[in-house]
């Protein structure tokens, strides 16, 4: 018995983790070689918050060189561009303080259902890369979901979100 219990607690655990962590999706040209590329500079970051402008382009640029790219000031082979946004989800909370005697074929009494809007705040990051020469779109990364309503694990989660959409760069060309 306290086997099934510890399993289901498990399993709720982990739904909780997987229903908090960001959704991330990447898409890219298949006919790029991404071979060809080697550095890169960064076009603009508009993140709505100045403060992520930075952290943006600290996640990104950690991934890039981790895959061997290299950031130049101007002239890269590829631009980056990323775009953050957030807004607030308005999420009900109701609350009942007693349903009275005999519910079931009184109503709900004399309780008393106290409900709250609370506002969560939803993020989306979009990383664009951009072949130089062409201007044209050769991978784009994004992530849902990618803030919390808790400013101390953004940066977490952020970071998180990032290495997960740059996790399988760059993708291999198709001859």
């Amino acid at each position: 018995m306290k086997n099934n219990h510890a399993r289901f607690l498990l399993f709720v655990l982990a739904g909780t983790f997987i229903a908090f962590a960001a959704k991330v999706t990447t898409d890219y040209n298949h006919a790029t070689d991404f071979s060809q590329y080697k550095t890169y500079s960064w076009l603009s970051v508009e993140a709505g918050n100045p403060l992520w402008t930075d952290r943006i382009k600290a996640a990104v640029d950690a991934q890039l060189d981790a895959k061997g790219w290299m950031k130049v000031a101007v002239g890269g082979d590829t631009a980056v561009a990323a775009f953050g946004s957030t807004h607030n989800q308005p999420r009900l909370e109701t609350f009942y303080d007693g349903f009275g005697g005999g519910w079931f074929w009184r109503g709900f009494g004399n309780g008393i259902a106290i409900t709250t809007v609370d506002s969560t705040p939803i993020g989306t990051l979009v990383v664009d890369l951009f072949d130089a020469p062409t201007k044209k779109l050769i991978w784009r990364g994004i992530a849902t979901d990618a803030l919390s309503d808790k400013p101390e694990k953004n940066e977490k989660k952020l970071e998180k979100a990032v290495s997960e959409m740059f996790h399988h760069f760059p993708p291999k060309s198709k001859d």
